[in-house]
């Protein structure tokens, strides 16, 4: 048989917290919706924070500074370093092989010069010549760096890359940016409540190994690959740019600190981007053989939606949003690595699966892959 060479995953990590906050704690916190409003809503149960929140005050609780490492993990690169050396594990990889490594992430430890992609480079002990590159992007920033990754592995230059994308959302907790929400505009005649996000997002981190391999035509790999870009401000972070300094006086208000999602334009959009990389990775026969599809889940009642208006079979459809909380650009990453815990599908099995994600402002992508 002919042989070939191919982008393939061979290894997958995560890390979600134990720390689970149910509906009425977080709706005591953040008031907006009841529990049962949150549940009817969004149809999510809990959500795992890494970092405790005051419930009176509703104000994050940061855990006490750690001399001593007996507070670990308590930081986003913590979660990422946890689910990278899980996913390097998984594939027998040594961290000095990384060609390359980047941190999908819109919530790092620190804004600026790459930080958390730094010090994951510096905790592994990665080449001095392996880049180290952190992307600011939402929920649809992993397939979409996929993408871009198995276009620069295919042309040669990288052999082994990591991609570890994270939330981190409980530092963020604080009732007064949270309770407020942002004025009407000219496109959107009505406010935009900024508590909506509290009830939807959870921290976790999740990470993919991959590495161009000789293998057979029907052996192990990305089959297919689809990126793309359009223009809608999903979730909107307007405050912390040059523009829009907290401390600039007048120019900022509590929300615009906040990720503020619209939920329209989530429910609006998620069907017609999604079934777009749907059809852009699959042919109907290829479809018919898919064993399980890794989502973005912006909240359960929109995925549910989307899966029931694409035909696709419900229990090949893995979800965790309802009981961890969306985990943004991680969250197809992290339900790999518990599906291959699991045992429901394994690397070097021929089991084909699909990545696929839309979100921010909009990056959206998809990935046909044989494990």
């Amino acid at each position: 048989m002919e042989m070939t060479e191919r982008v393939c995953v061979v290894g997958a990590g995560s890390f979600v917290p134990t720390r689970t906050i149910s509906n009425e704690r977080i709706a005591k916190a953040i008031p907006g919706w009841s529990a049962a409003r949150i549940e009817e809503k969004i149809g999510i149960k809990e959500r795992r924070f890494l970092w405790d929140f005051d419930d009176e005050t509703g104000r994050a609780i940061p855990p006490p500074d750690d001399v001593l490492g007996r507070f670990y993990p308590a930081t986003n690169t913590d979660m990422c370093e946890v689910s990278l050396r899980q996913a390097l594990s998984r594939g027998g990889v040594d961290p000095k092989e990384l060609d390359a490594l980047f941190v999908v992430t819109c919530t790092p430890d620190a804004p600026h010069f790459n930080h958390d992609a730094m010090a994951l480079h510096e905790r592994l002990g990665l080449r001095e010549d392996a880049f180290a590159l952190v992307v600011d992007d939402g929920c649809g920033g992993t397939p979409y760096v996929l993408d871009l990754v198995r276009k620069m592995m295919e042309g040669g230059r990288f052999r082994t890359v990591a991609v570890v994308a994270s939330a981190f959302t409980s530092p963020l907790l604080n009732r007064e940016v949270y309770t407020d929400e942002l004025p009407p505009t000219p496109g959107r005649p009505k406010a935009l409540n900024a508590y909506l996000s509290m009830y939807v997002f959870g921290d976790g981190a999740g990470a993919v190994v991959l590495r161009t391999q000789q293998g057979e035509e029907d052996g192990p790999g990305i089959l297919s690959s689809f990126s793309g870009n359009a223009y809608a401000e999903l979730v909107s972070r307007r405050g912390g740019g040059m523009l829009k300094l907290p401390y600039q006086p007048g120019r900022t208000r509590p929300s615009e600190m906040a990720f503020v999602v619209d939920g329209f334009k989530v429910a609006r959009s998620y069907p017609e981007y999604m079934q777009k990389c749907l059809d852009a990775v699959l042919t109907p026969s290829v479809r018919e053989q898919v064993k399980r599809y890794y989502f973005h889940q912006p909240n359960k009642r929109v995925m549910d939606s989307f899966v029931s208006r694409a035909g696709l079979p419900k229990e090949a459809v893995a979800c965790n949003v309802d009981r961890i909380g969306n985990t943004s650009a991680a969250g197809m990453l992290i339900l790999l690595a518990e599906d291959l815990e699991l045992g429901r599908v394994a690397l070097g099995s021929g089991d084909l699966v699909v990545v696929a994600a839309v979100g921010a402002n909009v990056h959206y992508g998809a990935q046909l892959v044989r494990l």
